[in-house]
């Protein structure tokens, strides 16, 4: 995992919560672990990693706009076995 994808983690991760997370950046972070990431219906985008399976909402800024959207985030690559340390 390059440099600027583990930084893109540990924003995911970080305490408190980050809050400048480009969405584009997390979107290179899921393709650059094996996973893929395609647009889908009403500006979400699907991501699918090691099994997991979700679709989030695009945010209008190009970066995420809540904590809510951090936290589902970090659920979801928790749930398919990524966390700050655990991915090469």
């Amino acid at each position: 995992m390059s440099h600027n994808h583990e930084g893109t983690l540990r924003q995911i991760f970080a305490h408190p919560v980050s809050m400048n997370i480009k969405w584009k950046d997390v979107r290179h972070l899921i393709e650059s672990l094996g996973g893929m990431a395609e647009p889908s219906q009403g500006g979400r985008e699907r991501f699918v990693l090691n099994g997991q399976d979700r679709v989030f909402h695009v945010p209008h800024s190009k970066q995420i706009e809540s904590r809510d959207e951090v936290s589902q985030l970090r659920h979801f690559l928790e749930a398919a076995g990524v966390t700050p340390g655990t991915s090469e």
